[in-house]
């Protein structure tokens, strides 16, 4: 393995406002796809025991609650999901800023809604801070291609790896015979 690859002991997953509402603002790609990678890298988090950190920005608004599927699958991650009162980058929040700090791992694995806001700013800070990040660009979306593609393009001018959840899949795995790679192998086919 080399030495600066994401493992399940290294690693950590932080899914940022996957809401129902705010899902409903994006058009730079098939939500139904976003949607659906989004629920494969919570899969992943919960298949491999990943340490998840979720968030939501004012949810009792137009945004709406995260996406039930992330609260049947990470239900203790769903249950302890910092609130935010509307504060655009996480990181800002004390609550999600501690919580992140509290795992214990620069590894950091990201995607949200949407790329070009909620991803973006965290995202930029977290490299600022020390952390190597992938940002899932599959399991993000912005309100427009534009908008999407220039938040990708200053990520990774700062530093992030950009990737999507097959990649990330794929570098979990390590070896598909493995206990680890079968249990990826089914949320890789999963749709």
């Amino acid at each position: 393995m080399h030495s600066k690859a994401f493992n399940p002991e290294n690693s950590a997953m932080l899914l940022i406002d996957h809401q129902t509402g705010t899902m409903g603002w994006t058009h730079s790609h098939d939500i139904n796809l976003v949607k659906q990678n989004a629920i494969k890298l919570a899969r992943i988090a919960a298949a491999l025991n990943l340490p998840t950190v979720m968030t939501a920005s004012m949810e009792d608004h137009v945004q709406g609650p995260l996406i039930p599927e992330l609260q049947e699958i990470l239900p203790q991650a769903y249950a302890d999901r910092v609130q935010r009162p509307g504060i655009v980058n996480a990181m800002h929040h004390e609550g999600f800023n501690k919580a992140v700090k509290a795992l214990g791992r620069k590894k950091l694995f990201v995607a949200g809604i949407t790329t070009e806001i909620c991803v973006l700013f965290p995202v930029l800070q977290m490299l600022e801070e020390g952390y190597e990040v992938q940002v899932s660009v599959d399991a993000s979306a912005s309100y427009t291609k534009y908008g999407d593609d220039i938040a990708i393009a200053r990520m990774r001018e700062a530093g992030a790896i950009i990737t999507t959840v097959d990649e990330i899949i794929s570098e979990l795995a390590i070896d598909w015979t493995s206990p680890n790679g079968q249990k990826l192998m089914g949320i890789l086919n999963y749709h």
